[in-house]
């Protein structure tokens, strides 16, 4: 028995001191905030390939293949081949989400064609203002004030502004009216994660995109030479204030995506035209982007990066760009963009839970036909095509015009692109983080309409973000949660 009890001794000892010096190791090798990120749904659809309704990371490297980068913290994201479709490698891509001001693009894909010409002057009235958001990403419109539908336009990429979406909803026929058109056409475009309840994408009960369903937006509204031309602008002109007895002045206001303009920490990106960023308390921070190079033009969608580092939206998308320019050729996609459902030539790239999200508002009809009108340069300047960007714009609508020859959009023809656009802002929660009872026109480059007390800040931007704060855009007006984009 005492040699049998110092046998089970030294096995009992053994296997404590292995514990001991195993399990520090394996703690190591796992992130502690791990076990509080919010865990993708067990099903996800898996439209446009099997492989993207697994959850986690998703990929098929092939010989000579970059690995993906490192330390990529998005709850979900993608990559996509612009023109052929081909999603090269994408994580929890399905993942219904708060989209935050992203949700912009399918509110100017919707309704830029449908509101022409955009020399079009409209005077503000106190109702069409009244909706806005408390705490909303403001532009800086001004009730009783004449406005282009092309300045307009340029107040919802530039700064993603919800005045300027709420102004421009009533044009389209009202706010609910612009809601349901939203939703008809997501389902048209196939975008079945996604859920529309406001047209700005200011936070709301339900409301949900996912990567790959913004994904699938952005590669429409850039079929459109208007929304090209919006998304890519890095900076214009904006009516200001009219004073009497006074020549209306105007303010310059600068493109809230900082892959075009850069900021403190991350460079502008080699290549970049657009398109949309966003930030809500519910959303986090997301971001879809193009960008082309040697003749390649690709897709990014990044949402919610848990990264504590500013910026990290736009970090985590470069080099997810970067890594598809890289791998291009030489990985086996995981799966397609698929086509609008009018165009859809039941190629079997379909997969289970292809039917729209659970309270998506069943839309009258399908998508209205979309109509080109040449975009006036107007008051904003619109023509001021991004230095950063140079002639890459050129370069991308020739292969956005090859997406075009795969699937033509109806009635569509060399020389006659519809127009359409997109915004750009930053929410949180239910509260962007202009209130929208403050708009200052500050007359400088660089500054957003309204200032939000203090003087310089962006109201997505000011060099780092804080959690429960626009960007740290600092305090809102109220308590409420913020809503930029």
């Amino acid at each position: 028995m005492p040699a049998l009890k110092k046998i089970a001794l030294t096995i009992t000892s053994a296997a404590l001191l292995s514990g001991f010096v195993l399990s520090p190791a394996a703690a190591a090798d796992k992130d502690p905030s791990d076990d509080k990120q919010p865990k993708p749904p067990s099903t996800m659809s898996s439209l446009g390939g099997e492989q993207l309704g697994k959850a986690g990371t998703q990929v098929n490297l092939g010989p000579g293949a970059p690995v993906l980068p490192k330390k990529l913290s998005g709850r979900s994201w993608i990559v996509a081949d612009a023109e052929s479709g081909d999603v090269l490698a994408a994580h929890n891509s399905h993942w219904r989400l708060p989209p935050a001001s992203t949700l912009k693009m399918l509110f100017a894909d919707t309704v830029l064609p449908a509101l022409q010409p955009t020399t079009l002057a409209h005077k503000v009235t106190e109702n069409e203002l009244s909706g806005v958001g408390e705490g909303s990403s403001l532009v800086g419109i001004k009730e009783d004030h004449t406005y282009t539908v092309h300045d307009l336009w340029l107040g919802v990429f530039l700064r993603s502004g919800n005045d300027a979406v709420h102004v421009l909803s009533e044009m389209y026929g009202g706010v609910q009216k612009t809601v349901d058109a939203m939703q008809a056409h997501a389902e048209e475009l196939q975008a079945l994660d996604t859920v529309v309840v406001s047209p700005d994408g200011y936070d709301a009960p339900r409301q949900v995109s996912s990567a790959y369903d913004l994904t699938l937006i952005a590669r429409s509204g850039l079929q459109k030479k208007d929304f090209r031309e919006y998304a890519a602008t890095a900076s214009a002109d904006f009516p200001g204030e009219k004073k009497k007895g006074k020549k209306r002045e105007s303010f310059e206001i600068s493109n809230t995506n900082r892959l075009i303009t850069g900021d403190i920490g991350v460079d502008p990106y080699q290549g970049i035209a657009g398109v949309k960023n966003g930030y809500t308390t519910h959303a986090g921070n997301t971001f879809t982007g193009v960008a082309e190079r040697n003749g390649k033009v690709l897709l990014v969608t990044v949402m919610n990066p848990s990264a504590e580092e500013s910026h990290a939206v736009y970090k985590e998308a470069a080099h997810l760009l970067d890594w598809g320019f890289a791998a291009s050729g030489k990985v086996t996609p995981v799966g397609q963009l698929v086509p609008p459902r009018s165009l859809d030539t039941g190629t079997g790239i379909g997969g289970k839970g292809a039917t729209p999200a659970a309270g998506a508002v069943q839309g009258p009809g399908g998508k209205a036909e979309a109509t080109h009108a040449s975009a006036s340069n107007g008051s904003s300047g619109v023509g001021t095509a991004l230095a950063i960007i140079g002639g890459l714009l050129v370069v991308l609508a020739a292969a956005v015009f090859l997406v075009n020859r795969r699937w033509p959009m109806a009635g569509r023809t060399r020389g006659t692109e519809t127009d359409a656009t997109e915004t750009d802002a930053t929410e949180t929660g239910t509260k962007d983080a202009e209130d929208t009872g403050t708009a200052q026109h500050t007359g400088k480059a660089g500054k957003s309409a309204e200032d939000t007390g203090e003087a310089g800040k962006d109201v997505e931007d000011t060099g780092k973000d804080v959690k429960g704060d626009p960007e740290g855009a600092g305090a809102t007006a109220s308590a409420a949660p913020t809503d930029k984009s």
